[in-house]
């Protein structure tokens, strides 16, 4: 056994308000070295790390609780709002808190932006950047797929740029490189607290910072000088221990915890790595595990601060940083004695190689286990495609790795028997491997370089080597798999893994090849093993920047305007949603009870729909059409209670919407889990629904409802959702709408008796106000005026 999991209870913390003497052994570290003014990112100036103001919160709460802490509650605690007054428990408070920053992706920043602007104020109130990644599609290779995206978004990358100088935003042009690895390049600082509008935020956790995916509606609040709200997660420890060798990368680690945790087991949970194992995995490793951290629901992921990622700020000429963490480094890892809700153990000495999937992250299969799967389950054996990159898995020394894979078989006469890609993630990495012979080497191996952006990973392929329907096989070292997510072909059998993986398998052309113990043959029929991969963490000669991505705010931002046409089929001014009129709402239809898994790709496809992502009405044309409907088995086919009639769930929306008949969707586990788009929010909001009823709910999206004003809830007894049927209609007692206290379903069947559902939620009182005004976007005006 390599791992081995322990629960431990934490009980309720001591209340507010109660002061305890404080422990001797957790004394922070003095005032003076933290007195120094160090800029938190070379591209801002004014922008401090505030060392001193954490380490004087952190003492307040330490009065208070007079227990250990661990690393991330560290983090969070020095960042609280109102340290003196917060509710402090597990997995019950909610807490305000003052993020350090926020940044963006180009297809949430559009509806955040909007949003801002209807706020009236003249600038951000907390740094933020905005990050060109994710409107550019893979079709033949960087530099074209680059400049054809920049002709068809130009409107949206003009009204980004223009709003970012209007609203003194740092603006990274497309081509700049995926969002994640640019925090972690310029942003990231060990201690912070940064909330990004993309799930794979926790990225920076690879340098000690605490970094959460939201929607846009938090983002907004923290741009508009709001304290940012969440309930004080869980911990789960992993401790790891042993050194990874051989064939064994990052990538595994997570893999593996993905394989023990599911894709639910870490929601209302950081997960926080530490133990001596943690010492041995470069910065851009860490950042890997923490990344994929999304997919079992973790709030976030982090690791403590050590000399890797000291090394890694020098790396990218932030000394400085790393200098003044040294000096703080008390507080950037848990205390002696810490408990954790939950403890994973993991000795690395003993990982093998994973392969996960296909259609979820949590299927984890030991690459030694790897080909009876395949035969078991009758998986398509044949590896259509391999790609390496994205923003999981696209540092320099995955690069490397990779290319040391591909040389050993250049050396041996052969090439990848599969299609070949490679995602760069940032211009900085694409310069740096072009630089120093990787790219060159990856190219002659037969790979297909694309642009510095998301790509394939999060559906933007014009993918043409197979057709819509026919089962396939892909393996890439992304962090999603979900059907359909990568080339919107529900047939194609996607697969994730390291990057090492993904050549040596790509060299193979099958599933069925194992690098750790078969052979291939070479250009002379000889048989031949190959060797493990080699890789620098960081490269010896330096980071090179490549090409100037970066747009700063001017000085003088008065005179900039900030167009949207009204004939914009890409752009729309927001209105406001109507309040609750303060009744209960009776004899409500269910617009669809969606069967299994349903996540946000599911309720609003990425693809050729990112266009529309400033478009609300546009967009919500794409509402639902993934989910599978319980009634008949079938995607986007509903019935329309009003005349019989068959038609996409959209369209049906919309009909009730023209008549006034407000809506709700009856949904299965863990419904919204995958990508943080609010868009999968916005849409039922702006068609008409009331509420969102279901199993259980991932975080992101269960709060994205919230902020617009719908109603997210779950059956006290799962069961219930059994016992519904898609032609019911309910009755919701919307006024029994209160803290902590279930509300009332009553469902009429079409025939038989009416019977009563009891639904559970998480509503504070603040969250309740949104419901009331119509979103939180209301409750922000109406404190305004």
């Amino acid at each position: 056994m390599i791992w081995t999991r322990h629960i431990a209870r934490v009980g309720k913390l001591v209340p507010s308000g109660r002061v305890l003497s404080r422990s001797r052994t957790l004394a922070t570290v003095t005032d003076d070295p933290l007195d120094q003014k160090v800029e938190m990112t070379n591209w801002e100036k004014g922008h401090h790390i505030n060392y001193k103001k954490m380490s004087e919160k952190l003492s307040i709460v330490r009065s208070r609780l007079n227990r250990p802490l661990t690393f991330a509650e560290k983090i969070l605690y020095s960042h609280l709002d109102d340290p003196h007054g917060q509710d402090i428990e597990r997995g019950k408070s909610y807490l305000k808190l003052r993020p350090d920053r926020v940044a963006c992706q180009d297809a949430t920043a559009q509806m955040a932006i909007l949003q801002f602007m209807s706020a009236n104020m003249p600038s951000v109130a907390t740094p933020t950047t905005v990050h060109c990644d994710h409107l550019i599609e893979a079709q033949i290779g960087g530099e074209k797929d680059l400049t054809r995206a920049k002709d068809i978004n130009k409107e949206v990358y003009d009204f980004l740029s223009t709003s970012c100088a209007k609203y003194n935003i740092g603006f990274w042009r497309p081509g700049s490189g995926i969002i994640h690895q640019i925090v972690l390049e310029n942003y990231a600082f060990p201690g912070g607290l940064m909330i990004g509008t993309d799930s794979h935020t926790p990225n920076a956790g690879g340098l000690g910072m605490c970094a959460i995916g939201v929607g846009g509606a938090d983002a907004v609040d923290v741009m508009a000088n709001l304290p940012w709200e969440v309930k004080a997660p869980k911990i789960i420890g992993v401790r790891l221990t042993g050194e990874m060798h051989g064939w064994t990368a990052p990538k595994d680690i997570i893999l593996k915890v993905a394989g023990i945790l599911t894709v639910k087991g870490g929601t209302g949970a950081i997960i926080e790595y530490h133990g001596p194992g943690v010492n041995s995995l470069s910065a851009t490793g860490m950042g890997t595990i923490c990344n994929m951290g999304a997919e079992i629901g973790a709030t976030t992921s982090l690791f403590p601060f050590n000399d890797r990622m000291y090394d890694y700020l020098a790396a990218t000429k932030r000394k400085a940083i790393g200098d003044f963490s040294r000096k703080y480094a008390a507080e950037l890892k848990e205390d002696k004695g810490a408990e954790y809700d939950d403890l994973i153990e993991l000795n690395l000495s003993e990982l093998e190689p994973h392969i996960n999937g296909p259609f979820t992250p949590d299927l984890a299969t030991p690459i030694s286990q790897f080909k009876d799967a395949v035969a078991a389950n009758k998986w398509p054996e044949e590896l259509k495609v391999g790609l390496i990159g994205s923003c999981t898995n696209s540092s320099y020394e995955d690069m490397s790795r990779a290319a040391s894979i591909a040389r050993d078989a250049l050396n041996h006469g052969i090439k990848a028997k599969s299609m070949f890609t490679v995602t760069p993630g940032s211009e900085q990495i694409r310069a740096t491997i072009a630089r120093d012979g990787q790219l060159e080497t990856l190219e002659e191996f037969g790979g297909m370089v694309l642009a510095n952006a998301c790509g394939p990973c999060i559906g933007q392929w014009d993918r043409k080597d197979v057709k819509k329907g026919e089962a396939n096989s892909i393996l890439s070292s992304y962090n999603r798999n979900f059907t359909g997510r990568n080339d919107a072909n529900p047939a194609t059998h996607s697969f994730v893994t390291s990057p090492d993986l993904v050549v040596a398998l790509t060299l193979a052309g099958t599933l069925n090849f194992n690098p750790l113990t078969d052979t291939l043959e070479d250009k002379d029929g000889n048989d031949f093993k190959l060797s493990p991969p080699t890789g620098d963490g960081l490269p010896a000669n330096g980071y090179d920047p490549g090409q100037d991505t970066y747009q700063a705010p001017p000085e003088d931002r008065g005179a900039i305007s900030v167009a949207v046409s009204p004939d914009s089929d890409r752009l729309q001014i927001l209105s406001g949603f109507k309040a609750w009129d303060g009744k209960d709402a009776m004899d409500v239809p269910i617009l669809i009870k969606t069967k299994g898994k349903t996540t946000t790709d599911h309720i609003s496809m990425a693809g050729p729909w990112l266009k529309y992502r400033g478009h609300l009405d546009n967009i919500s044309n794409n509402m639902l059409i993934g989910a599978v409907n319980a009634a008949n088995g079938e995607a986007n086919k509903v019935k329309n209670f009003m005349t019989g009639q068959i038609d996409a769930v959209p369209a049906t929306a919309r009909d009730y919407k023209k008549k006034g008949i407000q809506w709700v969707v009856i949904g299965d586990w863990n419904y919204g889990e995958g990508s943080s788009r609010e868009h999968a929010a916005l849409e039922p909001r702006h068609l008409g629904a009331l509420a969102i009823i279901t199993r259980s709910f991932a975080r992101i999206h269960e709060t994205n409802l919230k902020k617009q004003g719908l109603l997210p809830l779950t059956f006290a007894d799962p069961e219930d959702y059994e016992k519904i049927n898609p032609d019911d209609k309910v009755d919701l007692m919307c006024t029994e709408l209160a803290v902590g206290k279930p509300m009332t379903l009553r469902v009429h069947p079409k025939d038989g008796k009416a019977w009563e559902a009891k639904l559970n939620h998480t509503f504070n009182e603040s969250q309740i106000s949104w419901f009331k005004d119509g979103s939180a976007l209301n409750t922000m005006a109406r404190h305004a005026s």
